[in-house]
């Protein structure tokens, strides 16, 4: 999953940033409202994490201009503003969350967890799918109800293709999804990912469309 934090601190940035990363997010980080709009329009993003106090432009006006547009990108605002008018105003301006600084890290996952789970309609954070399980919570995949361990890339590739059974997924959009910018990858790393998971899992549970990308069967 490809997330946007938009957050001018350096030191919280930094340590979200980790933290993240830690659980197999792609993320990229920009410290103002203005970098964050031409973030949004360049990219698309399962989920933005916004300051409210930010320098140029006001997370506020970010918000409602994302909105406007008709963007619906999961919103999770995260902001040391802490008064009851704030998240009202918020929430009313078409943010899904509002999380008040300080925080724990394993709420910011939680809460994130969260809103990608409403994103795909699903009611909690387990997938199940032909014999599979992943637990994105404890990042535990399960297979015939045997553990099997996953890289972080490995299981991140795994998630986004079982958010959508039976649809193709493009090698560039996985690319994406799967790492943030500054980021070197190689022309072939997607094919090396789906080469170790078809070991793990059979030759058949990630199917190739020559010249499209991949997938998984559709459930039956």
């Amino acid at each position: 999953m490809r997330l946007l934090l938009v957050e001018d601190d350096p030191m919280i940035g930094d340590s979200i940033v980790d933290g993240l990363h830690g659980e197999s997010y792609a993320v990229d980080w920009v410290r103002n409202g203005h970098d964050a709009e031409l973030a949004m329009a360049a990219q698309g993003y399962d989920a933005l994490l916004l300051d409210l106090g930010l320098p140029g432009k006001e997370g506020m006006d970010v918000l409602h201009a994302l909105r406007t547009r008709g963007v619906d990108t999961p919103v999770l605002i995260i902001s040391a503003r802490d008064g009851s008018a704030a998240r009202v105003a918020g929430l009313d301006a078409g943010a899904d969350d509002f999380l008040v600084k300080p925080f724990d890290l394993e709420e910011l996952l939680a809460r994130i967890r969260a809103l990608l789970r409403r994103r795909v309609s699903r009611s909690r954070s387990v997938i199940e799918h032909d014999g599979l399980t992943l637990d994105l919570a404890s990042h535990e995949a399960r297979f015939n109800g045997a553990v099997v361990k996953l890289s972080a890339r490995e299981f991140a590739l795994l998630r986004v293709l079982l958010d959508s059974p039976g649809s193709v997924v493009s090698k560039r959009e996985l690319k994406e999804k799967l790492y943030g910018w500054n980021t070197e990858v190689e022309s072939n790393t997607v094919d090396v990912y789906v080469h170790h998971l078809r070991k793990k899992f059979g030759a058949d549970f990630i199917k190739n469309v020559r010249g499209v990308g991949y997938k998984v069967a559709a459930a039956a």
